[in-house]
C-alpha cells in the first residue's frame, strides 16, 4: 500500500500570505524570509485501519498513524524531527515543528525526504531495515515496518508527499485439506531469509485473524527450491518450496492461500493485497512424504519430500526412519546432507527400496558430504540400504580434511546394497560409497564413480577403521590421487587405507593414477593402498602391477590375469568365501565383470 501525504499550507500560513503586499509577491517566486513554515497535513493513509482499541505502539503498516509521534524530514543537507499530530480516527495527521522549522523561500518546488522510524542518536541517517524475529504479537509485527518518502518533489500550492513501505508484506491464509478438518492452532513461519543487516533468517508470523498470518520482511530474494513457508500443525512440520525465486520487494504485499494436507501443502494461488503489486507465483507444493507415527517412518515420494526429511533430521529428529516410495530426481536442487556431524548424526534406518536417486550435486566446504553427511555415532548406529545413486557430482573444498562419499561421508553404521555412479572429489577420506567407515559394515555395495583426493582415497571407501567390515563390494571407477608433498599418501582402487577388522570377497578394476610427489610415505596399490587386516578372496585387475601398496598382513589380493586367474575363478572363490561366512550375497558372471545379487 502506498501512502499519500497531502501537504496544503496551514491556516496561519494562508493568513500570512493574504497579508503580503502585491509588490512582495510580484515579479518572481521569492517569498519573505522566515514567514512561511513548512507544515504538512498528512491524509489518505488508511485502507485497513487498525481498530482504536487494538493494543499497539504504531500501525503505519496498515496506514494508521496511531502511535507514530514524529518523523525525520530532510531538506537539502539538513534533517529535522517533525512532530506527528494524528486526527481523532488516526487516518490523517499533521506534521509540524514548533521551533526552527523549515521555511518556504520561494514558490518553486522543493525536494524532501522523510522516514520513520529513525535513530535519535543520529537522525541524519536513514536506518537500515531490520525486522523482528518474533512477530507473533501485534506490536512486534507493526514495529517491524519502515516507511519513507525519498527525494520527492513538493509543490508550494499543492504540496503532496508520497510515502512507501521499505519492507515487504507476506500474508499466509491457511485452509484445511485432506486429512485435516481444521487448521486452528497452526504455527506459521517464514524461513530461509537473508541475514543482511542483522535480519532474522526465520520469522514467526502474526495471526492477524482466523487462519490468516502475516509478517514483514526486509527486501530480498528467496532462492527457488529453498523452504519458504513453514507450517507446524498436528505434530507435523510442513514446508512450501517455491519452484521459482521469490522476490520480496519493498512496498509490495504477497498473499498466499495454502491448503494443508496430511501429505503436504498445496499452494492454491498467489494474489497481491493492498500494498503495491509485487507479483508472485501460483502452483502446488507437496510435503513429499507420508508419516506413520506407529513406526516413526517417513515414506518419501518426491524430491521435496527427501529435502524435507533431511531438514527434520538436521533439525534434531535424528532417529526417524525413511523409506523411498519412488525414484527421486534431485537435479537442480540444493542438497544438504542428512546428518551434519557427530552430535547430529543420522541414527535411524534409511531404506531406498531399490529406487534410484539421480542428480545429487554438492559443492561444499563442509567437512562431511554425501547423500548422508554423518551416519551413526558411538552407541547409536544408523543404517542406509537399498539405494542407487546415479550421476552424483560431489565436490568438497575442505582443505583441512573431511569425509566425502557418494552415499555417506563419515559412517559408524551399516551401509548395504548401495551403488554409486558419477564423480566424488575431496581431500582426505574420499570414497565412491563412503569416505570413512569407523566400525559398522559395508556390504553388497558397488561404485563406478570416478574418485579423486589426496589422502586415503578409494573406489569404495577412502578408509575403513576400527571394527569395520567390508564384504561383497566392488569398484570399477578410476581413482586419481593428487599427492600432497607434506602428507602420507594411501590410495587404492577399492580402499585407500584398509584398517578394519575384515575384508571379504571384494574386487576392483578401476585404474589408479597419481600426480605430484611427497616427502612422506606413498602407498598406492591396484587393490588397496594400506592394509592392516586379513584379506579373503580379494581380486583386482587394472593398470597397477602391485595389488597392495603397503601390507602389514601376510594375506594378499589376487590379480586377475585372464589366463591362470580368470573372472570365473574369481567369482567361484568369492562365492565360496561368502558361503563359508554365512553371507546371503553372491556374485554372478553374466557379462565382462561380476555383479552382485542377494539370495
Amino acid at each position: 500500500m502506498r501512502h499519500r501525504l497531502f501537504i496544503p499550507a496551514a491556516t496561519a500560513l494562508l493568513f500570512a500570505l493574504a497579508a503580503c503586499t502585491q509588490d512582495e509577491l510580484a515579479g518572481d517566486n521569492r517569498l519573505p524570509e522566515g514567514e512561511y513554515p513548512v507544515v504538512i497535513r498528512a491524509t489518505g493513509l488508511s485502507v485497513e485501519a487498525t481498530p482504536l482499541a487494538a493494543p499497539s505502539t504504531r500501525a503505519a503498516v496498515d496506514g494508521d498513524w496511531q502511535g507514530v509521534t514524529s518523523v525525520a524530514l530532510k531538506m537539502g543537507d539538513a534533517v529535522k524531527e517533525y512532530t506527528v499530530t494524528a486526527s481523532t480516527d488516526f487516518k490523517s495527521a499533521t506534521l509540524s515543528r514548533e521551533n526552527d522549522p523549515y521555511y518556504w523561500t520561494s514558490r518553486d518546488p522543493i525536494t524532501v525526504s522523510a522516514w520513520w522510524p529513525f535513530n535519535k542518536a543520529d537522525i541524519t541517517q536513514m536506518p537500515a531495515v531490520k525486522v523482528a524475529e518474533d512477530q507473533s504479537k501485534l506490536a512486534d509485527f507493526q514495529n517491524s515496518d519502515f516507511i519513507s518518502a525519498e527525494n520527492r518533489k513538493v509543490e508550494f500550492n499543492n504540496p503532496t508527499l508520497e510515502f512507501t513501505h521499505r519492507t515487504a508484506r507476506v500474508t499466509i491464509e491457511l485452509k484445511p485439506g485432506t486429512g485435516f478438518t481444521s487448521v486452528a492452532g497452526a504455527m506459521v513461519s517464514l524461513v530461509s531469509l537473508s541475514a543482511d543487516n542483522g535480519n532474522p533468517t526465520a520469522i514467526k508470523t502474526y495471526n492477524a485473524s482466523g487462519n490468516t498470518y502475516e509478517a514483514l520482511t526486509a527486501p530480498q530474494t528467496v532462492a527457488a527450491g529453498k523452504p519458504f513457508v513453514k507450517v507446524e500443525l498436528g505434530g507435523g512440520t510442513f514446508y512450501f518450496r517455491p519452484q521459482n525465486n521469490v522476490v520480496l520487494e519493498a512496498g509490495s504485499r504477497y498473499k498466499y492461500t495454502v491448503k494443508v494436507n496430511a501429505t503436504g501443502l498445496t499452494l492454491e494461488g498467489c494474489t497481491i493485497g493492498d500494498w503495491a503489486d509485487g507479483g508472485g507465483e501460483s502452483g502446488a507444493a507437496e510435503l513429499g512424504y507420508i508419516y506413520d507415527s506407529n513406526t516413526n517412518t517417513y515414506t518419501v515420494y518426491n524430491a521435496n519430500g527427501l529435502m524435507n526429511v533431511a531438514e527434520l533430521v538436521n533439525g534434531g529428529k535424528t532417529d526417524i526412519n525413511i523409506t523411498l516410495d519412488k525414484n527421486i530426481d534431485l537435479t537442480g536442487k540444493v542438497w544438504t546432507p542428512i546428518g551434519t556431524d557427530y552430535d547430529n548424526a543420522y541414527t535411524g534406518t534409511f531404506d531406498g527400496g531399490g529406487h534410484t536417486i539421480t542428480g545429487l550435486t554438492i559443492t561444499t566446504n563442509d567437512q562431511y558430504a554425501g547423500l548422508f553427511g554423518y551416519l551413526g555415532n558411538f552407541g547409536k548406529f544408523g543404517t542406509v540400504k537399498n539405494v542407487v545413486m546415479e550421476g552424483v557430482q560431489i565436490t568438497s573444498n575442505q582443505i583441512y580434511g573431511g569425509s566425502i562419499g557418494g552415499v555417506v561421508g563419515y559412517s559408524w553404521g551399516t551401509i548395504e546394497n548401495c551403488s554409486v555412479s558419477g564423480s566424488v572429489s575431496g581431500t582426505v577420506y574420499v570414497g565412491g560409497v563412503v569416505g570413512a567407515q569407523i566400525g559398522g559394515s559395508i556390504t553388497g555395495c558397488s561404485s563406478s564413480a570416478t574418485v579423486k583426493g589426496t589422502v586415503d582415497v578409494g573406489g569404495v571407501a577412502g578408509q575403513t577403521n576400527s571394527s569395520a567390515t567390508l564384504t561383497a563390494c566392488y569398484a570399477t571407477g578410476n581413482v586419481t590421487i593428487e599427492i600432497n608433498p607434506a602428507k602420507n599418501i594411501a590410495g587404492g582402487s577399492l580402499v585407500g587405507m584398509n584398517a578394519g577388522s575384515s575384508l571379504l570377497a571384494c574386487y576392483a578394476t578401476g585404474n589408479v593414477t597419481s600426480t605430484g610427489s611427497s616427502t612422506g610415505y606413498m602407498h598406492i596399490g591396484g587393490f588397496l593402498g594400506n592394509n592392516y587386516t586379513t584379506v579373503t578372496a580379494g581380486y583386482w585387475k587394472n593398470n597397477h602391477e602391485q595389488g597392495i601398496g603397503y601390507n602389514r598382513e601376510s594375506t594378499e589380493a589376487t590379480e586377475v590375469d585372464g589366463s591362470i586367474v580368470t573372472w570365473q575363478k574369481a567369482v567361484d572363490a568369492m562365492n565360496t568365501a561368502l558361503q563359508n561366512a554365512g553371507s546371503e550375497w553372491r556374485y554372478e558372471l553374466n557379462g565382462a565383470l561380476p555383479t552382485l545379487r542377494k539370495q
